[in-house]
C-alpha cells in the first residue's frame, strides 16, 4: 500500500505521513560524537526512500542542523518535499530565554531561511511558549510572513491546549507538534480531538519513546548516569515493565507483516486518524531506510485495535514529558 499524501492543516502543504526528525543531524549539543557526514547521509537517505517531510529546529546544534539539512537537500528538487523548522530560543543575553515576541520570531525565520539556504519554509513552528507574549500576536507575526511567501504553514510546538486555543484565535494555526506515543497518550482525550475539530494537523515527536518501542530492550537493561534514558520515566519501573509487556502483543503482528516492531508501531501511528505525520528521529542512515519501510505496512482493523488495547493502560496515566521544557 502506498500511503496517500497528508495535507497540513488548512494550508496547501502536503507530505508523506512519515517524516524524519533531524535532532541527531548536527545536534552536537544534544548527542555526543555526531559526525556531519553521517547527518548529511541520513537526510539524503530519507529523501531517497520516499520520506517527504524533514523536521529540524534552530536549537538542534544552534543552527548547525539547519545548515546540514540545507546542504543535504541541495541535490533534490525543493518542491518534492516539505521542510519544517522551529524557533523561540533567544541567546542574546548569553543565557537561553524562550521568546515569542513577534519581532524576534520574524528575525528567527529570516535566519533559518539563510541557514537552510532556501527561500521558503513549508512549516514554521514556535518551538516553545514563553510566559508573556499573547499567542495570537506571535502567530500573527508568522501570518504576515506567510503573506510574504516566506512560510506556507504555521505551527506551534509544546503548547498546552489553552495556549493552542489562544494561538488559533484568528484561525491561522495549521499544525501542532508535541510528544505523543503509545506510552504517552494523555493528549488523546482533549488536545487531539480539539485539533481534529479545527482542521489543525498533529505531528507527534518521540514516537518510538527513545527506542523503547522498537522492541530492542529486555528486562535487564540499565543505563549509566550520563545517558539521558536514565532520567526518563519510561525506562523506570513499573512503566518499563508495562511497556515490555505491551510489546509482546506487537511482536507477532510485526512477524505476520515481515516487519520490525518499530515499523509496525510507526504503521499504527500512520493509521491513527488523529495523527497527520509521524517524525521518528535516527542517528544512522540505515535506521532511516528501515523506518521508511513502515510506509509499506498496513495493519488490519483487528491488528490496529489489538495494539491500541495492549497500550490502553497508558491512556489513563498523565505522565507529562520525557524531557523538561527549557523554561
Amino acid at each position: 500500500m502506498t500511503h496517500e499524501m497528508v495535507t497540513i492543516g488548512k494550508s496547501a502543504v502536503q507530505a508523506t505521513p512519515l517524516g524524519l526528525g533531524t535532532n541527531a543531524v548536527g545536534g552536537y549539543n544534544l548527542f555526543p560524537n555526531l559526525q556531519d557526514t553521517d547527518g548529511l547521509n541520513l537526510v539524503k537517505t530519507g529523501l531517497d526512500n520516499g520520506i517527504q517531510l524533514l523536521d529540524t529546529a534552530f536549537v538542534y546544534g544552534l543552527g548547525h542542523s539547519e545548515e546540514l539539512v540545507g546542504q543535504a537537500m541541495h541535490d533534490f528538487d525543493r518542491h518534492s518535499f516539505a521542510l519544517a523548522t522551529k524557533g523561540a530560543q533567544d541567546f542574546s543575553t548569553g543565557e537561553q530565554v524562550i521568546n515569542n515576541d513577534p519581532d524576534f520570531l520574524t528575525q528567527q525565520v529570516d535566519a533559518s531561511l539563510k541557514r537552510l539556504n532556501t527561500d521558503y519554509l513549508d512549516i514554521y513552528y514556535i518551538h516553545f511558549p514563553d510566559k508573556q507574549t499573547p499567542k495570537a500576536e506571535a502567530v500573527g507575526a508568522l501570518q504576515r510572513l506567510r503573506e510574504q511567501g516566506k512560510i506556507r504553514a504555521i505551527g506551534v510546538s509544546n503548547f498546552n491546549l489553552d495556549q493552542i486555543k489562544d494561538a488559533n484565535a484568528d484561525g491561522y494555526l495549521d499544525v501542532v507538534e508535541d510528544e505523543f506515543s503509545l506510552l504517552h497518550r494523555d493528549h488523546e482525550s482533549d488536545l487531539m480531538p480539539y485539533l481534529k475539530d479545527h482542521q489543525i494537523s498533529f505531528v507527534p515527536y518521540f514516537p518510538l519513546a527513545s527506542g523503547l518501542l522498537t522492541g530492542k530492550y529486555d528486562s535487564d537493561v540499565s543505563f549509566p548516569a550520563d545517558d539521558i534514558r536514565s532520567q526518563i520515566s519510561d525506562f523506570q519501573q513499573p512503566r518499563y515493565g508495562q511497556a515490555l509487556q505491551a510489546l509482546t502483543t506487537v511482536k507477532p503482528i510485526a512477524a505476520a507483516h515481515q516487519a520490525t516492531v518499530a515499523q509496525t508501531i510507526l504503521a499504527w501511528y500512520m493509521q491513527n486518524p488523529l495523527i497527520s505525520v509521524v517524525i521518528p528521529g535516527a542517528k544512522r542512515a540505515d535506521q532511516v531506510a528501515a523506518n521508511s519501510q513502515a510506509l509499506t505496512v498496513t495493519l488490519t482493523p483487528t491488528e490496529y485495535q489489538a495494539i491500541d488495547a495492549a497500550f490502553a493502560g497508558f491512556k489513563t496515566v498523565a505522565n507529562g514529558k520525557s524531557l523538561a521544557d527549557p523554561d
